[in-house]
């Protein structure tokens, strides 16, 4: 027997084990305690995850320097459980969900395809509010569908789970995994995710791929006060397995001698040598990229409702078309070869014009969509983009979900949650040194969302902060608040004009009276519409505010697109907020971009997809395993006291 083969004849028996010990020195660091574990040659950060079933983002957070690869006999702290995550017994009825960062009820309803009241049944305690880190319980899919493809259940990687034990789970090939998951890979594939399992008839149930055993009868005889709890403890089987040998039988009624079938499991060594290979295989399928395909030619449609009267909606998008073209003409310049199809595709009610222009030639072979603006059409869109698997942007809304169950999906407005969850980020890191005072709008607390968030991941850190009431004598209760020897930063929990307004009033007086004292605003994007208003006191203060948009009227780029835009549709842009054409011109350069330097499978690449817009921060991350790429990109946008306003980005 050569050395591969017993490596591999223990590896599969390890991964049997019940339970498993660590025979690795331990110590404890701020009060927590590690193995120190020593790197093996060839070994990465999927194997070690497995070894110790943990997710690879929890080894190198203790680890940071493992990110750079890992290194024969590296030395790594391996955190040692506090206590173990719910398991996962039986996935047939329910999974679980690890909640993350800026999700919410609403959205992993829509996510898993159920309803926020199936959940909070559930999660009673959920009605209260999420938090990052705990674990929903969240039912099955059960429907029956005609369309095959979109059959599917979801499945919680247990520990010891690999891609291939998880595919032979469910009679699937790796690959079928790998399809239904466009986002799986090593980083993604870890203990508490979830995958889609798609193909399954509704009716079905599933058990755990046990490993490479046979199953042998054998028979058993009782003897004298021996149970069925007993006997399947001593053969390592369940009660259940033994009773489906022996129909009939119970706990009642099993009497002294009686023979019973026992459906033995053993360990065979031919299947765990088959099994490693096919392990192998399938790690190697997480570790691919897909390769990219150049395009001679990108083929791409801009499909947009451009009568549309409502609300002056037509005037935005033609603005929106105009840019577009813009970012078309300057990529056409620097050799990109490209068509682009433009229709309108009708009005919000009715979608007749939209579904028959999907029909046509010109839509079957494009390599990325732009457009829809109501859910109905997103809908269609979505659904014709998820049948060709064609790339689609979303260029406006930002509440609409079908971006969590289409892996072709790129949704350019950030919804709110997660915008949110970044700006706290953000804060947090840019201020955690800072004297932190929150001034409470009674009448207006419109973002209480986001100063609960702010709050919360303050007191994660262990930074303190100070509340106030905004009110016309502010300055009397505000002044015993202020340090001397810090950066005061304080945070409006309105953005409204009129309560921007009463604040900077009374810092203006604060100010003339204490002029030592160093304060600054810290607000939100729509204070850069009041910028007309209020330019002089922003920079007087010092003042940030972040946004995932931001045009800087003073930055030479900016006035050279205005004087283009001009030159080529005798107009000035229209004052909005964002600005339409500029916005077209963002998202047309970053995509075309994207698709003539790597092709259809540009996602793969998205970290080198470096372009320089001007309004916009584009930084898209996946949902999911399954689902599209959303917008996370950030700005930090600061008047200072010198006059200048410094755009940051954050993403």
């Amino acid at each position: 027997m050569n050395r591969f083969y017993i490596f591999t004849l223990f590896t599969m028996i390890t991964l049997l084990a019940v339970a498993q010990s660590f025979p690795y020195p331990k110590i404890t660091i701020n009060e927590q305690e590690f193995y120190q574990y020593e790197v093996k040659p060839g070994e990465g950060l999927f194997s070690i995850s497995r070894t110790f079933s943990i997710p690879i983002d929890q080894i190198l957070k203790h680890n940071p320097s493992a990110k750079d690869g890992l290194t024969n006999g590296q030395k790594l702290n391996i955190p040692i459980p506090q206590h173990k995550e719910k398991p996962v017994l039986d996935q047939n009825s329910v999974f679980y969900h690890k909640i993350e960062r800026g999700e919410t009820v609403y959205s992993l309803a829509a996510m898993y395809n159920t309803t926020e009241a199936e959940i909070y049944r559930l999660n009673p305690s959920a009605r209260s509010g999420i938090t990052e880190g705990a674990i929903l319980i969240i039912p099955q899919r059960k429907i029956i569908s005609e369309v095959k493809e979109e059959n599917y259940r979801y499945h919680t990687i247990s520990p010891k789970e690999t891609l291939y034990s998880v595919s032979k789970t469910y009679s699937l090939t790796p690959e079928d995994i790998i399809a239904a998951n466009p986002g799986l890979s090593i980083q993604t594939f870890q203990i508490g995710k979830t995958i889609r399992i798609p193909f399954f008839e509704s009716n079905e149930t599933f058990s755990s791929y046990e490993g490479p055993v046979v199953v042998e009868q054998t028979k058993h005889k009782v003897k004298s006060g021996e149970t069925l709890y007993s006997i399947s403890q001593q053969y390592g089987v369940s009660v259940d397995e033994i009773k489906q040998e022996n129909p009939g039988v119970s706990s009642t009624n099993l009497s002294t001698n009686k023979v019973l079938i026992i459906p033995v499991k053993r360990f065979d060594r031919e299947l765990a040598r088959q099994d490693a290979v096919n392990e192998s295989r399938a790690n190697v399928l997480l570790s691919g990229r897909k390769p990219s395909e150049r395009l001679n030619v990108i083929q791409v449609a801009l499909l947009m409702p451009f009568l549309e009267k409502k609300d002056g909606q037509n005037t935005r998008i033609q603005e929106y078309y105009e840019g577009f073209l813009l970012a078309v003409e300057k990529l056409k310049k620097q050799g990109v070869d490209l068509e682009l199809y433009v229709f309108d595709i009708g009005t919000e009610s009715n979608t007749k014009k939209l579904e028959s222009l999907l029909t046509t030639l010109e839509m079957q072979s494009l390599d990325l969509i732009v457009g829809g603006v109501s859910d109905n059409q997103i809908k269609i869109l979505s659904d014709f983009s998820k049948s060709k698997n064609i790339k689609y942007v979303i260029p406006f809304s930002s509440k609409d979900t079908e971006v969590l169950n289409n892996g072709n999906i790129f949704q350019v407005n950030t919804p709110q949650a997660t915008l949110y969850t970044r700006a706290s980020n953000v804060f947090v890191r840019k201020f955690n040194h800072a004297n932190i005072i929150f001034l409470n709008a009674k009448s207006d607390n419109e973002k209480d969302n986001l100063i609960s968030i702010m709050q919360n991941d303050l007191k994660n850190k262990s930074i303190p902060y100070k509340s106030l009431a905004v009110s016309e004598t502010m300055n009397e209760s505000l002044l015993p608040l202020l340090d001397e020897t810090k950066e005061n930063i304080l945070i409006p929990s309105s953005g409204e004009i009129a309560v921007l307004g009463q604040i900077l009033g009374s810092l203006n007086q604060l100010k003339e009276a204490s002029p030592e004292v160093n304060v600054h605003l810290f607000g939100y994007p729509e204070w850069q519409t009041y910028e007309s208003n209020y330019l002089k006191d922003y920079h007087n203060h010092g003042t940030y505010f972040y946004s995932s948009f931001y045009v800087d009227k003073n930055s030479s780029d900016i006035e050279d697109f205005e004087a283009n835009f001009k030159e080529w549709y005798q107009k000035n842009l229209q004052n909005t907020y964002p600005q339409y054409a500029i916005l077209g011109y963002d998202t047309a350069l970053y995509f075309l971009t994207a698709l003539h330097r790597y092709g259809r499978n540009f996602e793969t690449q998205l970290n080198s997809v470096n372009v320089k817009t001007l309004q916009f921060a584009f930084n898209f991350e996946r949902v999911n395993n399954w689902g599209g790429f959303i917008n996370t990109g950030l700005f930090l946008v600061h008047y200072d006291t010198d006059s200048r306003i410094i755009k940051s980005d954050q993403s």
